[in-house]
């Protein structure tokens, strides 16, 4: 009995504690309650919101963003994206560990972190380091002296790693100014690859860089490995004599491509080149279903916009906006369409978009994005009638889509946020949201599926392997698809990735069919 004492004492003193923690607390709202009622002024509160920001309120943000965005270490920002060295790359003097300075890189000592990267980036591309074990042996690119002018990312990495694997001799540079991972293009020139890029190049450094790839003394090139055209570009205008030996060119974009057929049409392309951009396995993969998962990517890491209810205009409806589009519809965006090609823009109207005019819907649209290839898709007059805060971004591999020069004019001003960033302001107040300044947006500002570029990466050793290895005669002064059996090898390469078993078919079967038993089991002609 004695032991029920202190338990008693014990619950008292519980008691008179929660009712003492019980006071304070209905204090505390009484005081709450009390406060003055004009602390809620809804009316003018709305008001206020309606207004444009003071300039000087408009500095602060962007100070405030721009300071947390460089505190993260992504891989879209890549490691090196501070701007606390200003000293341009082409000023410095840098040797890797083997004591070459047969290169031009941000910073060379960051080649170990771009090494992590790399070896990431293998890790989804098993099909291309199949390839690279199936073929080393044999070295079917020895000889070859490769000059390529494409995206230098940890995946592109893999790949150029792989041509040296096979024999290749490479020069690199890059196609985008603001695309290169700068710790992965120190990690390649440690290696030995003699690469010239870094992230944030200027305009005549994008030249340069070109330049040191083509002009060099004792080694000249005898394939191409394009994505844009400007490499191929500045060959045949600067280097006639070059270009001229060059045994094949091998190109991946739309843009690019445009630029060989109109060679090809003047009778002035004098190599053979393949078309990879056509080709399925970049058309179906790299295009739809890449774009499909990096425009978000891109938009948010960027924006930090949430697009349930926003109203977003595609221009293009091609595979790349075919995945913009598909991605957006599913995260409840409201989707509209502009497309030239009456056959695209049936099949926007058959997948429950509304196609209209840019004009139609400039006024009201949250977001405008270009995928066409074309130049000056969204004009001046198109950007003075957006609304404010309206996203404008590309996703087309040019930036020649959306007319960024009538923006450099003295009553516009121009204010950066954050990386890749910049807040056009009109005179009144509203502001645009332009993004990598019209360049292109996942991979300036984000990072694309390792997986899809795997594939692409595949198709592009394959095509350089064909080309440099065909007999004299197989191919003529053309642009050439590639071969659909080697469409069909590349996706084969990647099936084991998803476990997948493919069915085959019975001699009767493929008798009946008209087919090979090994395929291939398209015409050239079908599109899938």
């Amino acid at each position: 009995m004695s032991s029920s004492v202190p338990d008693a004492a014990a619950g008292d003193e519980l008691k008179q504690a929660k009712e003492m923690e019980d006071a304070e607390k209905y204090s505390f709202m009484s005081t709450l309650t009390k406060a003055p009622k004009k602390q809620i002024q809804f009316a003018d509160d709305m008001q206020e919101f309606s207004k444009f920001p003071t300039k000087t309120g408009r500095r602060s943000l962007s100070r405030s963003i721009s300071q947390s965005s460089t505190d993260s270490y992504s891989s879209a920002a890549s490691y090196t994206d501070s701007s606390d060295d200003e000293v341009s790359p082409r000023e410095k003097q840098q040797t890797n560990s083997k004591g070459s300075s047969n290169f031009c890189v941000k910073n060379i000592k960051q080649a170990e972190f771009g090494r992590r990267e790399i070896e990431i980036a293998e890790q989804d591309m098993s099909a291309l380091i199949s390839l690279r074990k199936r073929a080393q042996g044999e070295k079917p690119l020895a000889g070859a002296k490769i000059v390529g002018c494409t995206h230098i990312t940890a995946q592109t990495a893999v790949l150029i790693e792989t041509l040296c694997a096979l024999g290749a001799q490479c020069r690199w540079s890059a196609c985008n100014i603001y695309s290169t991972q700068n710790e992965v293009a120190a990690a390649l020139a440690e290696a030995g690859v003699a690469v010239f890029a870094w992230k944030g190049e200027s305009e005549d450094d994008f030249w340069w860089c070109i330049d040191r790839c083509v002009n060099v003394d004792s080694w000249q090139a005898n394939m191409i490995l394009d994505d844009g055209g400007d490499l191929t570009h500045w060959v045949y205008k600067k280097y006639p004599n070059v270009f001229k030996k060059i045994r094949g060119i091998v190109e991946e974009s739309v843009t690019g491509v445009h630029r060989l057929y109109q060679l090809s049409k003047a009778g002035k392309l004098c190599v053979p080149a393949m078309n990879v951009n056509d080709s399925v396995t970049k058309q179906k993969f790299d295009n739809l279903y890449c774009c499909r998962e990096s425009i978000l990517d891109g938009l948010k890491r960027t924006t930090d916009v949430m697009f349930g209810g926003k109203q977003v205009v595609v221009c293009g409806y091609g595979e790349v906006g075919k995945g913009c589009c598909a991605a957006l519809k599913a995260l409840g965006a409201i989707v509209y369409i502009t497309e030239i090609d009456p056959i695209c823009a049936l099949q926007a109207c058959m997948d429950g978009f509304r196609v209209v005019k840019l004009n139609e819907v400039i006024r009201q649209v949250d977001v405008v994005i270009t995928c066409t290839g074309n130049k000056n898709v969204v004009t001046r007059e198109h950007l003075d009638r957006m609304k404010n805060s309206c996203i404008v971004c590309n996703m087309g591999h040019s930036n020649t889509e959306i007319d960024v020069a009538s923006l450099r004019t003295p009553e516009l001003t121009w204010e950066r946020v954050r990386s890749q960033v910049d807040h056009v302001i009109w005179p009144d107040g509203k502001r645009v949201v332009l993004l990598a300044e019209g360049r292109l947006l996942n991979l300036s500002c984000s990072t694309v599926p390792t997986f899809v570029l795997s594939i692409t990466a595949t198709t592009q050793a394959l095509a350089l392997i064909e080309l440099y290895n065909a007999p004299e005669g197989r191919y003529k002064q053309d642009v050439y698809l590639l071969p659909k059996k080697m469409d069909e090898y590349v996706a084969s390469l990647h099936l084991p990735s998803f476990d997948a078993h493919l069915t085959e078919l019975t001699d009767d079967q493929a008798k009946y069919l008209g087919l090979n038993k090994n395929g291939p089991f398209k015409p050239n002609y079908y599109r899938y």
